[in-house]
């Protein structure tokens, strides 16, 4: 089932996680054990990220260097298909543009279609980390709208080879990040938004956002997307707090705001243990405060904390 066709049906907010494949070397087991405490909530879907590979160098005998394509987590496709055959439920694969060619892309397309998964969320991805700002791949997109385009191509049949005709239609519902603090290479929010309006406009099904702490600015994306005539459903992502480091490094990786309550409340904590309490308490009052406007879907990024997740969720149902 579709993303929005859950949505349509529900009568109540829904519950959806993400998780990250597991390193290279880890079994689907690792997935399960992740999951399995979760499902008891019955989850509308299940997202899967995708990661590109990086570039390493690895000394030679002779004292040389040869440079290695490696990539750590595995691949979106087999995973959600794992998933779907082991809980019956829906997935959403991420698709990136970093370190994927067009044709790449078509055969991940091809391969969700035929394994009956069909929704995914089109993301540009981020830099790889020897690069200072984004570089696509050769004859791959540099933009998440061109490859939502092609996802869009693909549902009516157009496939790259142009002497394909009148090809299979894979009909996948599409997702697309927003960003209720604006994304950071956007000069100003208002650019943001109307980067986010031509998404929509080109035929993405729902946004979903990156995390906040502050309900108030997700409130407001949401009226400014409505404002500018953005009528799909737009879904909160949220993660908990865990640990004191998480003060730097959640500003400077996703350039998100702390709230000053929830980050004098951190600093003035004895201990990692404290601030997983404070960061579950403040996760349970936006869950509640965000059902309570409305929203279609709670998104929790649950990135190796199964277990945080599981205390807030069991509070909110």
């Amino acid at each position: 089932m579709k993303v929005t066709e859950h949505i349509a049906q529900a009568s109540d907010t829904l519950i959806s996680f993400e998780i990250l494949p597991p390193l290279k070397g880890k079994t689907i087991n690792t997935i399960y054990n992740h999951l399995d405490p979760l499902m008891e909530f019955k989850p509308s879907f299940i997202n899967v990220t995708y990661h590109r590979s990086e570039t390493m160098f690895k000394k030679k005998a002779d004292g040389t260097f040869e440079k290695v394509e490696t990539r750590k987590r595995p691949g979106t496709v087999a995973i959600c298909a794992a998933i779907k055959n082991h809980y019956n439920v829906d997935t959403v694969p991420h698709l990136i543009c970093g370190g994927f060619s067009r044709r790449d892309t078509e055969d991940a397309l091809i391969d969700l279609n035929f394994l009956g998964i069909n929704n995914v969320l089109a993301l540009r991805g981020d830099a790889a980390k020897n690069e200072a700002n984004f570089e696509p791949e050769p004859n791959g997109h540099a933009y998440a709208i061109d490859l939502l385009k092609q996802v869009v191509n693909l549902k009516n049949g157009i496939y790259l080879e142009e002497d394909i005709k009148d090809g299979g239609r894979a009909d996948f519902c599409i997702g697309v990040a927003g960003y209720p603090e604006k994304h950071f290479e956007a000069p100003n929010l208002d650019t943001d938004l109307q980067y986010l309006k031509a998404k929509v406009d080109a035929g993405a099904d729902y946004i979903m956002t990156q995390m906040f702490f502050d309900n108030k600015k997700f409130f407001q994306f949401v009226k400014n997307c409505r404002d500018m005539g953005i009528e799909v459903p737009i879904i909160p992502g949220l993660k908990p707090i865990t640990n004191k480091k998480q003060l730097t490094t959640l500003p400077k990786v996703f350039h998100i705001d702390m709230p000053t309550e929830l980050s004098s409340a951190i600093m003035k904590a004895k201990s990692d243990e404290e601030i997983e309490i404070i960061g579950t308490e403040w996760l349970i009052q936006q869950s509640k405060e965000l059902k309570a406007f409305g929203a279609p879907v709670l998104h929790y990024y649950t990135l190796g904390k199964p277990k945080v997740i599981y205390n807030v969720v069991k509070e909110i149902r």
